[in-house]
């Protein structure tokens, strides 16, 4: 599937890097080094990358990666020091437990919720702000496929970097993995010049990057916000209607997670319902 944009993009495939000055560069898929995941006994999950040099991994010491687990198929064992780790498929809940973290990341319910409330699907054209440490990213990524296009945007750099490593694995790991483009920078500054089927937007200020972008919003298309305070979620739906969007729903998912007792039953687990954020999904009409 072929798609065109108004604007210099690369051929089709691999990743592009846009900074203000729209330049670019693109990585092929084959040139990639090979991702494995590692899972303890007890759970924990350990992302890491096959080289062929001693190199430090946290949790699992000073390795050589190539050489200790090249031969490693899945499903297998190994001892590394005092652990034994089994190596796992790299779907997405293990690249997710295993990502290399810096922001606070989306939850996978929240996630969810973005995906089926935006209607996200393969194919569609799809603008997240506020990439952070891509936990959102690795989700949207899954669910759109080769025909289609991830948009991302941060301008921290530092945040930016853990980001599109977390997406360099996924590309590894994934079946299939759509065109990614970055930019680096405020949103309102670099917004590029195509349509989007769905934009979300996960920032500190939401007003001007939604006056910014919904004019690349298609007929029909979904834009969505998330707020983890209640006077931004409020900023976020001003900011909407101002910009001819109509909000369709606005709120907070909660989580109640159950368990055994040890006499036989469930029960809810104790412990605080943790806030997340609120969100905010608005359609152009």
């Amino acid at each position: 599937m072929n798609i065109s944009f108004p604007c210099p993009f690369p051929p089709t495939g691999g990743e592009t890097l846009i900074q203000a000055n729209r330049s670019w560069h693109g990585c092929s898929r084959t040139t990639m080094t090979e991702w494995m995941v590692l899972m303890e006994n007890e759970g924990k999950v350990h992302i890491v990358k096959l080289e062929d040099e001693l190199r430090k991994h946290k949790g699992l010491g000073v390795i050589n990666t190539m050489r200790l687990l090249g031969d490693l198929e899945i499903g297998q064992e190994v001892l590394i020091g005092q652990k034994y780790l089994k190596r796992m498929p790299p779907r997405l809940p293990e690249l997710i437990a295993g990502m290399a973290r810096r922001a606070q990341t989306i939850s996978a319910k929240d996630a969810g919720a973005f995906i089926t409330k935006l209607g996200i699907g393969a194919g569609d054209c799809v603008l997240e702000a506020g990439l952070g440490s891509g936990g959102l990213s690795l989700h949207l990524a899954k669910v759109l496929g080769n025909s289609g296009h991830l948009v991302t945007a941060e301008p921290r750099d530092q945040h930016a970097k853990v980001g599109l490593i977390n997406l360099e694995r996924a590309k590894y790991c994934f079946e299939e993995f759509p065109q990614h483009t970055h930019i680096e920078g405020m949103l309102e500054d670099v917004v590029p010049e195509m349509e989007f089927d769905a934009i979300i937007l996960d920032m500190p200020v939401h007003v001007p990057a939604i006056l910014a972008s919904t004019p690349t919003l298609k007929l029909g298309g979904r834009l969505a916000c998330y707020a983890p305070t209640t006077s931004q979620l409020e900023d976020c739906w001003q900011a909407c209607e101002d910009a001819g969007l109509k909000v369709e729903w606005a709120g907070e998912l909660m989580e109640r997670p159950w368990g055994r007792t040890s006499k036989g039953g469930m029960r809810p687990i104790n412990g605080p319902f943790g806030h997340t954020a609120f969100l905010l999904f608005a359609q152009k009409v």
